[in-house]
């Protein structure tokens, strides 16, 4: 078959390899965008607040001294907080990626 595969949109080879090659550079460019958001998790009413970055690396720690009286509990409240700021970096990553649209794989 002359010019192209049957299968594949357009029987385009090449024209397939760039809609990857595209769709590999605006992953890219998502992920760097990611990278670089800053998030804030907190917990206590926002007696503690941790802030991270996208790629999940804490920055920042703020915690209320009304607290510092009761360790166990500014314990919690540290854990609780952290959780929070990855799970939202998670969360924001998870709703930028589902724009691609790409299909489970099995790898």
């Amino acid at each position: 078959m002359k010019g192209g595969f049957s299968g594949f949109p357009g029987g385009n080879m090449s024209g397939l390899l760039k809609q990857a090659q595209k769709l590999q550079a605006d992953m890219q460019k998502t992920q760097e965008e990611l990278e670089s958001k800053v998030m804030e998790g907190s917990s206590g009413g926002g007696a503690v607040v941790v802030t991270t970055t996208g790629k999940k690396q804490i920055t920042n720690i703020k915690i209320d001294p009304e607290v510092l009286d009761d360790v166990e509990m500014l314990q919690d409240l540290v854990l609780t907080a952290v959780n929070d700021a990855l799970n939202k970096v998670d969360e924001v990553t998870a709703n930028e990626m589902k724009k691609f649209n790409l299909p489970n794989m099995p790898f």
